[in-house]
């Protein structure tokens, strides 16, 4: 009886984290969840600053839940690392390899245009 009642927190505990990152990154244009003292999420960091985008940045270390909401993007990309992840327009875009070869294929420019991150 312990067990289910431990096990009923953890599901409870994980679907509120993977709400408060939906509801987190349906709320800027461009939403990163970060780690502060992760060179990849700063790399991700400063290629949307250049590209003149101002992106949300949630830094995980920082935030009481974020191990819960760092276990909770790890679900929803799979094999890739947890962090850097990135949202444009409230849909999930990836991670690094995500973004960068969408970076380099000429698809993020639009994308970041569709969702009124960029004007130009």
């Amino acid at each position: 009886m312990q067990y289910q009642n431990t096990r009923s927190r953890q599901r409870s505990s994980s679907s509120e984290s993977m709400e408060r990152v939906a509801r987190l990154a349906s709320g800027s244009a461009v939403v990163i969840f970060s780690s502060s003292s992760c060179c990849m999420c700063h790399a991700m960091k400063r290629l949307f600053c250049e590209l003149g985008v101002s992106p949300m940045v949630y830094e995980l270390d920082q935030d009481p839940n974020g191990k819960g909401m760092e276990k909770a993007l790890s679900k929803l990309i799979g094999n890739s690392p947890a962090i850097p992840v990135v949202f444009i327009g409230g849909e999930l875009i990836g991670s690094m390899d995500t973004v960068m070869a969408s970076h380099i294929n000429g698809t993020l420019i639009p994308l970041l245009k569709e969702a009124g991150a960029l004007w130009l």
